[in-house]
């Protein structure tokens, strides 16, 4: 159906199209995360939405916030300053087990990743 839409648009057909997106087309911005908001049909599922956008918000905060330490870390260690990649890699550390103990990241993806960047860090200087 896209293909056919896309072969119209291309021939000039855009004005007859372009006038009301189609089912397939609405179902998709919304599940592709437009700004509608999930309906709401009874007080425990407002509930849910409403602690959902504040999990979201906190969670976006927490990976923002590990990211930060992460480049603190890579800068310092493309730097070539041991002190300064040890000192960071010492903050950056606790922020990501505390992002795996609150589900943000997965235990495993943050042991993976504190191996390889524990390995960087040593090896700056060497």
């Amino acid at each position: 159906m896209l293909s056919r839409l896309l072969a119209r648009l291309d021939a000039g057909h855009a004005p007859a199209l372009v006038s009301r997106p189609s089912k397939v087309a609405r179902r998709l911005s919304f599940s592709l995360g437009s700004n509608r908001q999930p309906m709401a049909n009874n007080a425990s599922a407002r509930k849910r939405i409403r602690q959902t956008e504040k999990r979201t918000v906190r969670n976006k905060a927490r990976k923002s916030r590990v990211r930060s330490f992460l480049r603190k870390v890579e800068e310092a260690v493309k730097s070539g300053d041991k002190a300064a990649a040890q000192e960071a890699f010492r903050a950056a550390q606790p922020e990501m087990q505390r992002a795996a103990t609150k589900g943000v990241l997965h235990a495993n993806t943050v042991a993976r990743r504190l191996s390889r960047l524990s390995a960087r860090v040593k090896s700056v200087g060497a």
